[in-house]
C-alpha cells in the first residue's frame, strides 16, 4: 500500500462532550487508531488537531514498521497532499505519498 492510500483510510470518528473542573470540551479521537485523539472547546480546532495526530501517528507507524490498522479501504477521492500541506504538515508527508508504505520503515 503506498503512503497516499494508507493517509486515506476512513477511520471512524468518536465525538463526545466530556466536562472538566465544571467547562465543556469537546473530545474527539479514531477508536481504530490509538492513541489519536484531540480535546478542545470549539469542535473545528479539535477536528483540526485531530487530523494533525491522525497524520502524524500513520506517518510515525509507517517509519516504525508497524503499519496502522487498515478497517477499511482507503478512498478514492481525497487529496491527502493537500490536507497535509493546509495542516502544516506538507513537509512530514512531501516526496512520500506515492511510495510503498513498506520503504519508510527505519527512516
Amino acid at each position: 500500500m503506498k503512503v497516499r492510500e494508507y493517509l486515506s483510510i476512513p477511520y471512524l470518528l468518536e465525538a463526545q462532550a466530556v466536562e472538566r473542573d465544571g467547562r465543556w470540551t469537546r473530545r474527539l479521537r479514531y477508536p481504530e487508531l490509538p492513541p489519536v485523539e484531540a480535546t478542545h472547546e470549539d469542535v473545528e480546532i479539535a477536528l483540526l488537531d485531530l487530523e494533525r495526530a491522525r497524520i502524524t501517528e500513520i506517518m510515525r507507524r509507517l517509519r516504525a514498521g508497524d503499519p496502522p490498522p487498515v478497517p477499511r479501504r482507503p478512498l478514492d477521492t481525497t487529496d491527502q497532499g493537500w490536507w497535509a500541506r493546509h495542516l502544516g504538515l506538507g513537509a512530514l508527508v512531501e516526496d512520500q505519498l506515492d511510495r510503498e508504505g513498506a520503504e519508510l520503515a527505519g527512516q
